[in-house]
């Protein structure tokens, strides 16, 4: 039987969503038992996360000179982060409970993670729309997608539109009178939720 394995899927998160999970990983792995000795200091790779987070906020005016050091800092971060995956690997063996405890996701994620609700309103503009998902007490970020004029049949119809830490999420520039649905899915310790059932809006 193939061992359980913690995944490496964070690689390839969205930096806010990435920042909210490392330092997940961080407070599930200081003072973890089943892992004394990491091959990373933990203050450390804290420090290269505290440090893509300030680069990330810096490079929202978007100059490339603010772009170029949040990418930066964010290899430096995930180079740490791999080398951690890989010795929570080598010491839980195997063991699902274990990996889970550091905060790392494996193949097999719980499934008593219940779907959560999403509700969408007119935005403060016309063409704007503000969505708005129940809190799920655990979550770390909120991956939000948006289909238009028919509701997708496959799961390649939906195209993401942002992550958040936040439970609400605004649109804009949307089409008068289109159609358009959207969903929520929250990103929890134990793995991503199942999307919200799609809810359409026309936008005014």
């Amino acid at each position: 039987m193939k061992k359980v394995r913690a995944l490496f899927d964070f690689v390839k998160f969205p930096v806010p969503v990435k920042i909210a999970f490392y330092n997940n990983v961080v407070e599930k792995l200081t003072g973890n038992t089943k892992f004394p000795e990491p091959d990373v200091l933990l203050a450390e790779a804290k420090t290269k996360v505290d440090k893509l987070n300030t680069t990330y906020l810096a490079s929202k005016d978007g100059s490339h000179t603010a772009v170029s050091a949040m990418h930066d800092a964010e290899k430096e971060v995930d180079y740490d982060f791999r080398i951690l995956v890989a010795y929570v690997n080598r010491i839980a063996d195997g063991d699902e409970t274990a990996i889970l405890s550091a905060g790392f996701h494996t193949l097999k994620q719980p499934s008593s993670v219940q779907k959560l609700p999403l509700s969408v309103r007119n935005g403060e503009t016309s063409g704007s729309v503000v969505l708005v998902a129940k809190a799920v007490n655990t979550a770390r970020a909120y991956i939000w997608q948006m289909a238009k004029d028919k509701l997708p049949e496959m799961e390649s119809g939906w195209d993401i539109i942002g992550h958040s830490t936040q439970t609400n999420f605004k649109m804009s520039d949307l089409e008068i009178t289109g159609w358009y649905y959207f969903r929520v899915a929250a990103i929890t310790p134990s793995g991503t939720t199942g999307y919200t059932p799609a809810v359409m809006k026309v936008v005014v």
